[in-house]
């Protein structure tokens, strides 16, 4: 069971037994709960910690924990009604109205209840995290000298000088800007490259989180269809910008979000010579080349290596490979437009603290970092090969259009007619959560299809087990 688990279970079970004991008195020590409960002191301290938030504990260093005193009554709510006014006035004056929708971000955020087996997951599993060797890179990084001063607005110097490396050879330390994840890059980038109500080019499918971005900052998001093994389609994309002037367009060339597509050698200089030609930017994401799996082969260059003309908007995150909450990120770009990035950046973020940058350059420059690359390389390949063969033995009626080398989830087509609501939540109800393919299409989507991630389970058995789940839930919907 994950820890997550385990501590809500004992939070819910120390709540139930708050009744035993009157207001102010103690309530037994951290050693007696793990040899009740038969859990580990991290998670006792866990659970305890989250009923003193909740104000039904009070904990006394060297003393233990007590059961709080009632709280005074709860005044009665606020009128918030008027907020449904004020908040509905964004449209009046625009021309695409804010539609802030976390929905399609959410799905991949939220966890899932206790026994549920995480097929929605966006991260790695814990076990395929490198905590050690982040909690390590941590300790040093904060020891650095002026760790804990104010650091550079762009970035530490050495940590951009690493990114621009990874980029490639024409990209400079001075090109790039660190950002708080991958997310704050992306929202950085297109606020910095298109006003409000303007259209932004966008894959079809494409990550929901970007869309999100496109709607909050008021743009309006018209996809382009993308082959499902080779990326978006460059006559589609020409097209595109001829119909709607759109100065820019948003893609993932490399094991895209949701499909798994790696844009085509041929395609990589027809998108850079259309967005030219339209005198648009290509913001790329390129959020998955850490991600790759041990049978890939060698993987092409970021489209911003062979951009030599400042088209190119690079975004790369170091999130997905190691943590959730190692939210460190790079933007590259050059011209003129780099100072406008940095502009919104500096306004919106400030900087990123600087222990978690120092903490990144440690990691990155570990000799644990090339192991763990080989060990999340080797793994992701074994729960792709046994998620695909459970898949094509227990539910052929799903189609896989494409299993990519890259990445951590398959792209699953439901048979035409299928219901991807009632679906998804016949899945959760089985005991498997799985993320809906309808918020990755900024239009009508050609089908219904499901996005299965097997990185954020503990390993091929529990694979197994969900998709037998989902075997059961298709029963249920399909007949």
């Amino acid at each position: 069971m994950q820890e997550r688990s385990s501590v809500a279970e004992l939070a819910s079970i120390l709540k139930r037994e708050l009744n035993r004991y009157s207001p102010g008195e103690k309530l037994p020590s951290s050693r007696v709960l793990v040899e009740r409960h038969r859990v580990s002191p991290v998670t006792v301290s866990r659970a305890l910690a989250q009923l003193t938030a909740e104000g039904l504990v009070v904990t006394r260093p060297g003393a233990g924990a007590f059961r709080a005193q009632p709280r005074a009554d709860t005044p009665a709510p606020g009128d918030t009604s008027w907020q449904e006014v004020a908040l509905s006035a964004d449209g009046a004056t625009e021309v695409v109205p804010r539609a802030v929708d976390a929905s399609g971000v959410l799905v991949t955020l939220a966890a899932p209840a206790s026994g549920v087996v995480e097929f929605n997951g966006g991260y790695l599993h814990p076990s395929l995290q490198p905590e050690q060797a982040m909690a390590a890179a941590l300790a040093r990084g904060g020891r650095r000298p002026g760790a804990w001063g104010r650091p550079p607005t762009d970035g530490l110097p050495e940590l951009r000088a690493w990114f621009a490396r990874g980029i490639g050879p024409g990209v400079t330390a001075a090109e790039v800007l660190v950002t708080a994840g991958g997310q704050s890059a992306l929202t950085t980038a297109l606020r910095a490259l298109a006003p409000p109500g303007a259209p932004v080019l966008v894959e079809s499918p494409t990550y929901p989180g970007m869309l999100a971005i496109a709607r909050a900052s008021g743009l309006r998001p018209v996809p382009v269809p993308a082959d499902p093994a080779q990326g978006v389609r460059p006559e589609l994309l020409a097209a595109a910008f001829r119909a709607t002037a759109a100065r820019v367009f948003v893609t993932q060339p490399l094991f895209q979000n949701p499909t798994g597509a790696v844009l085509a050698p041929e395609g990589r200089a027809e998108v850079l010579r259309i967005a030219r030609a339209a005198g648009a930017f290509v913001v790329e994401d390129d959020f998955a080349r850490r991600l790759v799996h041990a049978d890939a082969g060698p993987l092409p260059a970021p489209l911003a290596a062979d951009d030599p003309d400042g088209v190119v908007v690079h975004v790369h995150s170091l999130t997905k490979v190691t943590s959730p909450s190692l939210r460190v990120a790079a933007l590259a770009a050059r011209g003129p437009v780099l100072e406008r990035l940095r502009a919104i950046h500096v306004v919106d973020n400030f900087f990123v603290p600087g222990p978690l940058q120092e903490a990144a350059l440690e990691l990155v420059g570990a000799p644990a970092w090339k192991r763990h690359l080989r060990a999340v390389a080797a793994e992701l390949k074994t729960r792709r090969d046994t998620m695909t063969a459970a898949l094509r033995l227990h539910l052929p009626e799903l189609s896989l259009p494409h299993i990519p080398s890259g990445g951590y989830h398959l792209w699953a087509r439901l048979p035409d007619g299928t219901d991807e609501a009632a679906l998804v939540s016949a899945a959760l109800r089985a005991g498997v959560a799985v993320a809906p393919g309808r918020p990755y299409f900024s239009a009508e989507p050609p089908a219904g299809h499901l996005r299965l991630s097997f990185a954020g389970v503990a390993g091929p058995a529990e694979i197994a087990e969900g998709v037998r789940r989902l075997r059961t839930a298709c029963d249920e919907i399909l007949g």
